[in-house]
């Protein structure tokens, strides 16, 4: 059977300033050859990464520095090959803005045990430190099976 092969890959959660540039940093060092972005379904335009978020990355060795929190569109939908949400939720927000984005659609953490990843925003640093772990285990996955 062929390897399916994702060119560009778009990383999706709530804001675009916690989960998601984090799985973005990740998989763009473990998948170098792919084009890996971020973005929000209610994202916070022109932030940068949550302080705690990257304070708690930067001391795994991700640095988030540079990054800044855009909104999901319909036309970033159609730029990309896949699409990795970190809730369900996630998948039904953007199936109602672009329908044709459902089948190239999976959870981040598809191939981990816990499949969605929870929204460390607002929580203390242990619950930072928690889904940090979840992005690393999971994108690991996910290099295994696209490289």
């Amino acid at each position: 059977m062929a390897k399916l092969t994702f060119n560009a890959i778009l990383v999706i959660c709530t804001g675009n300033i916690c989960r998601s540039p984090i799985g973005e940093r990740l998989l763009r060092r473990l998948l170098p050859a792919a084009r890996v972005d971020s973005a929000g379904i209610c994202g916070l335009e022109g932030h940068g990464a949550d302080a705690q978020a990257a304070e708690v990355a930067a001391g795994k060795g991700t640095l988030l520095e540079g990054h800044v929190a855009r909104r999901l569109t319909p036309a970033m939908v159609r730029d990309y090959d896949l699409i990795l949400a970190m809730e369900l939720e996630h998948i039904e927000q953007v199936t109602a803005i672009a329908p044709e984005a459902r089948g190239k659609m999976m959870l981040f953490g598809h191939w981990t045990n816990r499949k969605e990843i929870p929204d460390p925003y607002r929580k203390n640093r242990d619950a930072f430190e928690h889904v940090y772990g979840l992005l690393e285990q999971a994108s690991h996955e996910w290099a295994k099976r696209l490289s």
